[in-house]
């Protein structure tokens, strides 16, 4: 039972860890197709801003996404 809980546990830290990974991964993305479709199309900087507020955007949704599911989990833990 010990060893379930302490399993668990680095789980749910290893999960945790990866959620500054994913902010600033989506962002960095985002960022980066902004840049390339602005050197391709030539409209420095409007690609550029509205890739990088959408790659913060995605970064976001996938921690609202991750405290769901952490949520859902506590509850099944509960019943």
């Amino acid at each position: 039972m010990g060893e379930n809980r302490k399993n668990e546990l680095w789980r749910q830290l290893l999960d945790a860890s990866a959620i500054p990974l994913n902010l600033v991964a989506a962002t960095f993305v985002g960022f980066a197709i902004g840049y390339g479709l602005d050197k391709l199309f030539g409209t420095t900087p409007y690609l550029t801003i509205i890739f990088f507020i959408l790659g913060i955007i995605a970064g976001f949704l996938e921690l609202f996404r991750y405290a769901k599911r952490m949520e859902r989990e506590d509850d099944k833990k509960d019943k």
